[in-house]
């Protein structure tokens, strides 16, 4: 479609319509952040902290810690923190515990950032296109009743298929919105899960704990 076409569509669709055209821009500009952001946390890279987390725990301290790659990804960042912390004589297990898990909730904080804003297009997007779609309705219908009985039933269905056109916009958004939120909280709650486990190992594996 050409940009004139594009922007005539949106004029046919009102107010809704264009609104709804916002969302879809900030959507995918939020889909596209949150990957580059997933990508630089090394979200998909754990097998450094699974490699360090194992020489920890059969008991070589040195070579986990050197093992931690020199470009870490999330999990193996805690695993790092959490090494640090079992092995500063500063920290006892319950600092270092309570260090630990300061890291990891601010990690997991980071990788949520964005999550609302897509949560909220997902609702309102199809409110917004409903909103348009009753709005166009009621001037559909004022308009058959200011044609009184000469009014043409092609002018109606006109006005009609207009005003749906917000609503089917408004789906349109909200379900890539709902559908990379549900896959962006899926990979959250994965790599929650593999850094509970990778601490919970750590800590039951600490210098000075008879493991």
């Amino acid at each position: 479609m050409t940009p004139t076409a594009i922007i005539a569509f949106l004029t046919t669709g009102g107010p809704a319509l264009w609104a709804i055209a916002a969302l879809s821009v900030l959507t995918l500009a939020l889909i596209l952040w949150r990957l580059v952001q997933f990508w630089a946390l090394g979200v998909w890279r754990g097998q450094g902290a699974e490699a360090a987390v194992t020489l920890w725990c059969v008991g070589d301290i040195q070579a986990a810690q050197a093992a931690i790659p020199a470009r870490p990804g999330i999990r193996a960042r805690l695993a790092a923190a959490a090494m640090a912390a079992l092995t500063n004589p500063r920290f006892d297990h319950e600092a270092a515990e309570r260090d630990t898990t300061r890291i990891a909730k601010n990690e997991l904080a980071e990788m949520r950032q964005g999550l609302r804003p897509l949560e909220l297009i997902a609702t309102i997007a199809p409110l917004i296109g409903l909103l348009g779609t009753v709005l166009g309705m009621i001037e559909a219908f004022q308009a058959l009743q200011d044609s009184g009985a000469g009014a043409d039933p092609t002018v109606l269905a006109g006005g009609i298929w207009q005003a749906l056109l917000t609503t089917a916009a408004g789906m349109a958004v909200a379900i890539p919105a709902a559908m990379a939120l549900s896959w962006f909280e899926s990979v959250v709650e994965r790599v929650q899960i593999d850094m509970e486990d990778l601490a919970t190992r750590l800590f039951t594996h600490a210098p000075g704990d008879g493991a």
